[in-house]
């Protein structure tokens, strides 16, 4: 089996070497061990010398964001004929020596998505704050998981790691529309897709000077990392999304007209909560509104079902030219 191990690095000039070097050129079932560097728009020597350490170097001058250089990673990887892709960060958070555990699982064939587990303990398995974590990135990230597990009916400690490993299956369902990250968007498409998703817990390193590059302002992450799940949510399970949507109305409208509707029966008033009556008849049809929407888009996602089958056809009949 051929694994690609992929870096997607903007101004790691520091670590890069000690990355490539440190990674496993010898792992059970693999075959061949391929080494990429993805530039995102670095204006330091990342790009030469990952050149220079033996790495592919792909990627420009210009910063287009996680999400843009991971669909170009996996273009890459598929047209090459990878079996298994690795993405690990260049700033050596993670362990290269770790990456064997991440593939076993696939090669193997228990998995078709690996994902690593910052918050439980590779030793004890137990669930805590790694070493330096800020706490608001730690219980943003633990809401995260939350959510996606809710919404994929599946349940994740950790949805937004970027340490993770896919096989070509994997790679070939992944249509990622996101402009921000892919991180969570990945794991409910995959789910939504049957995959077989198996997360791995992994030590990882938290410097306490160091500053995100994706995450700039934990309140600005938080809200579009929400946005992309309800999206995701929208397209994969329309109509669970819009009938959740319509319950808030429904609830309210239902309230406002049964104190309505006891208030005409007690006294043969309408007077003096007509408003509350108004209220109340504006809310329920709003929820049936929003419940006819989620039948309309419920039919949709059907059309949307069938695309996803054709555009992964196209990626597989294009690995065979």
């Amino acid at each position: 089996m051929k694994l690609t191990v992929v870096s997607i690095c903007k101004n790691e000039a520091a670590t890069i070497t000690e990355l490539i070097d440190r990674i496993p050129k010898k792992i059970k079932g693999i075959t061949k061990v391929d080494v990429v560097v993805m530039n995102d728009g670095s204006t330091d020597d990342t790009a030469a010398i990952a050149k220079q350490a033996g790495a592919t170097v792909l990627g420009d001058d210009h910063s287009r964001g996680l999400a843009y250089r991971f669909r170009e990673m996996v273009d890459y990887a598929l047209e090459q004929g990878t079996d298994i892709l690795v993405n690990i960060d260049g700033d050596l958070q993670f362990l290269p020596e770790e990456i064997p555990f991440l593939v076993a699982p696939i090669v193997e064939g228990k998995a078709d998505f690996v994902a690593s587990d910052r918050f439980s303990d590779p030793k004890t398995g137990k669930v805590r704050r790694p070493e330096n974590m800020p706490p608001a990135k730690y219980y943003g990230n633990k809401l995260g998981a939350k959510i996606v597990s809710n919404l994929s009916k599946r349940t994740f400690n950790d949805v937004t790691c970027g340490f993770r490993a896919y096989n070509q299956k994997a790679l070939i369902a992944l249509n990622i529309n996101t402009k921000h990250t892919y991180t969570q968007e990945s794991f409910q498409v995959l789910a939504a897709k049957h995959m077989r998703i198996v997360t791995v817990p992994t030590t990882v390193k938290y410097y306490p000077d160091r500053k995100s590059r994706v995450v700039t302002s934990v309140p600005k992450y938080m809200l579009t990392s929400a946005v992309n799940i309800l999206r995701a949510f929208r397209d994969f399970a329309p109509l669970r999304f819009f009938i959740t949507l319509g319950l808030v109305p429904f609830v309210l409208g239902a309230i406002c007209l049964g104190f309505f509707i006891g208030h005409y029966l007690v006294t043969s008033q309408f007077s003096p909560y007509k408003a509350v009556g108004f209220t109340g008849v504006y809310l329920v049809s709003l929820a049936l509104f929003l419940w006819g929407l989620g039948l309309m888009a419920d039919m949709l996602a059907r059309v949307l079902n069938n695309q996803e089958k054709i555009y992964e056809h196209l990626r597989r009949n294009a690995l065979k030219k």
